[in-house]
């Protein structure tokens, strides 16, 4: 494991007491050059996440706080007359950065979110006749609430099929609140954050994870589980094949921030609920599980290969 990786787990834990596993798959998912979908009510961290994974790398950073408003124009850039020139030049928006918080993702309507998947599908944004690249590395971090529903826009499957991961953090144990209150440092702490890797090293990593070994069984052992949740029966729509490239990648960069170059079973079996629990869609929407558990029982039934 490089030795960065460890450095960035101590400097999130730090800020965000008690859970340790929701910084690690944040971790898993930078390494694997995913976007991250952090869903839960407010006042948890699911800002102050993405505001330290941004202040802990060497990286630029850009937060847009989505709204009613907000235009495709406010994310990707405008084209502006010169008249000292006598052309138009392209004021880049603040897609074009390394990390991008988008925070409650939401709240703006449907045509502004669509201005987000070229960028996360392609790392490239067209204007114009135009495409321009963006940075490297480049990973979205978005918030939403799944909460007060009036006023919002729920992601459609196509965008949400964008995001590699969807984590919710939930609330911290007593003794970890119990320590946040004492401390009351806020935005302070974050603002004290120091990068511990730069954007070569994270680069560098990202590279490391097509080269993680698999074994012919950890292939057939991945398929059935995404075969599996297209022959559930409480289960409409299955994991698609781009769900499936996902989980591979998720479980490869698992296995390096692990220290392994590498597949077992077990890196599958961490990721795949956060991988395809927001793939999957139930018959029925007032089911009283929800996806997530229902990934989980399937990833029970299916035996490991030894």
């Amino acid at each position: 494991m490089s030795n960065w990786v460890e450095d960035l787990k101590k400097t999130l834990t730090g800020i965000i007491k008690g859970k340790d596993e929701v910084v690690r798959m944040a971790i898993v998912c930078l390494v694997s050059e995913g976007h991250l979908l952090i869903e839960d009510v407010p006042g948890v961290g699911k800002t102050t996440l993405a505001l330290g994974l941004a202040r802990a790398t060497d990286c630029t950073f850009q937060r847009i706080q989505f709204t009613s408003d907000l235009l495709p124009s406010d994310i990707i850039g405008v084209n502006i007359y010169n008249p000292e020139k006598r052309e138009f030049e392209f004021r880049r928006g603040p897609i074009f950065a390394n990390i991008v918080l988008a925070d409650e993702i939401n709240r703006t309507n449907p045509k502004t979110q669509s201005a987000l998947l070229e960028a996360m599908n392609e790392k490239k944004v067209s204007i114009e006749r135009n495409t321009l690249p963006l940075p490297c590395p480049f990973m979205v971090i978005a918030t939403q609430n799944p909460l007060e529903y009036h006023g919002t826009f729920p992601l459609p499957e196509s965008q949400l099929d964008r995001f590699m991961m969807h984590l919710r953090i939930g609330y911290p144990e007593y003794d970890d609140e119990k320590q946040i209150l004492k401390e009351m440092k806020g935005l302070d702490l974050i603002e004290s954050i120091r990068p511990v890797v730069t954007r070569d090293e994270i680069i560098k990593t990202q590279a490391r994870v097509n080269s993680v070994h698999v074994d012919d069984s950890l292939y057939d052992y991945l398929l059935r589980i995404v075969d599996t949740t297209r022959r559930h029966r409480d289960i409409r729509l299955g994991v698609s094949t781009r769900g499936a490239q996902f989980l591979l990648r998720a479980a490869r960069g698992h296995a390096i921030v692990d220290g392994r170059d590498y597949l077992v079973p077990d890196d599958i079996k961490s990721v795949a609920p956060l991988v395809i629990g927001h793939r999957i869609i139930l018959k029925s929407r007032t089911y009283i599980r929800d996806a997530v558990e229902i990934v989980k029982e399937i990833l029970d039934s299916i035996p490991v290969p030894v």
